[in-house]
């Protein structure tokens, strides 16, 4: 194996893992790097936990390659797309100068880091440079005292053992005191992680964008068997599932916010993470729709965010929802009466 290069003068390119749990602000920080006048093609491999893919819809004005792995988490059985993936971009021209791989809030960032050290070819083209967890500052301890069954990890707690850099996101959601104690269960799951805060993933991208943060040996030092292990051994929780819905019609905003509303406040505490992209009544406007357990909020195209209804697009509603215990009948009768009449 050859041994690890300086990043100063490595030619590799670069790759910024971004985990973190669902809802903690993954999308947000993408487009935060997308956006930012740093001159470098970038391309993102997105990876989403269900069989409706929605997070490609908040990516806005990206030029860049946008590359999707949906109905799989990127830790277990599409860990092959991954490196089929790095394979083609790889061979792009102009080429690629630095790769964002966006996991679904259900993943073992572990898994994915062997990737550029189990493939040669993939371990010859690209570097990990920084695997970099964000944090829901108001949720992240419901998430990692979390019971699990026997033989299941706790995602949370993996993705902060793993983490490079922290991101404490949301501190606008949280008092000075439970912020305190927040950052006192990062640091006693990883005391060596430099924790960045901030609020809307608004930090500073220097901090975290080829850094040259990742070392095998740190992680081999308190995981010896780390590039032995089989990313097939992962264990989620079965309890946890996602629900894809793809309707097409227009939406009544009333109706919709009622449901959403009434859900919610009655399923909050198992419904993880919610979003959406939808098409509302007499309105050439995209709406997006973001949940986090009871939190919820609506934005429009007109607002920044997401890209409105192009002339001749199909006017489909995509709706996902990520949490334990969930009735796919009930969901997709509660969405569809709220088309409008």
């Amino acid at each position: 194996m050859p041994a690890a290069k300086d990043p100063a003068v490595d030619t590799r390119v670069p790759v910024t893992v971004i985990t973190g749990f669902l809802g903690s602000g993954k999308t947000t920080l993408v487009n935060r790097i997308l956006n930012e006048k740093h001159g470098k093609r970038v391309a993102v491999i997105e990876n989403e936990f269900g069989e409706v893919g929605v997070d490609d819809g908040l990516l806005i004005n990206a030029k860049e390659e946008i590359l999707e792995m949906n109905n799989g988490c990127i830790c277990c059985t599409v860990r092959g797309d991954l490196i089929k993936m790095l394979g083609k971009l790889a061979k792009r021209k102009p080429a690629i100068e630095a790769v964002l791989v966006e996991t679904t809030g259900l993943a073992d960032p572990a898994p994915v880091a062997q990737t550029f050290f189990v493939d040669e070819a993939i371990q010859e083209r690209f570097r990990l440079d920084a695997i970099i967890t964000m944090v829901d500052a108001k949720h992240l301890i419901q998430h990692l005292d979390d019971e699990k069954p026997e033989g299941v990890e706790n995602e949370a707690v993996e993705q902060l053992a793993f983490a490079d850099r922290v991101i404490l996101n949301k501190l606008d959601l949280v008092t000075a005191e439970e912020k305190e104690e927040v950052v006192k269960r990062i640091k006693g799951i990883n005391a060596g992680a430099e924790i960045l805060e901030c609020t809307r993933a608004d930090i500073d991208l220097k901090r975290i964008l080829d850094v040259g943060a990742f070392s095998l040996e740190r992680v081999m030092a308190s995981e010896p068997d780390f590039l032995k292990a089989d990313g097939a051994d992962h264990q989620h929780d079965t309890s946890v599932t996602s629900v894809g819905i793809e309707l097409e019609g227009e939406l009544d905003m009333e109706k919709l916010n009622d449901w959403m509303s009434t859900l919610l406040r009655e399923r909050g505490n198992d419904l993880f993470r919610s979003k959406g992209l939808l098409c509302m009544k007499d309105s050439d406007e995209k709406y997006v729709f973001q949940g986090i357990h009871m939190l919820m909020a609506f934005a429009s195209s007109a607002e920044g965010v997401g890209k409105a209804w192009q002339k001749g697009e199909k006017r489909v509603n995509r709706l996902v929802f990520i949490g334990r215990n969930l009735n796919r009948e009930e969901l997709n009768a509660g969405f569809r009466a709220c088309l409008a009449d």
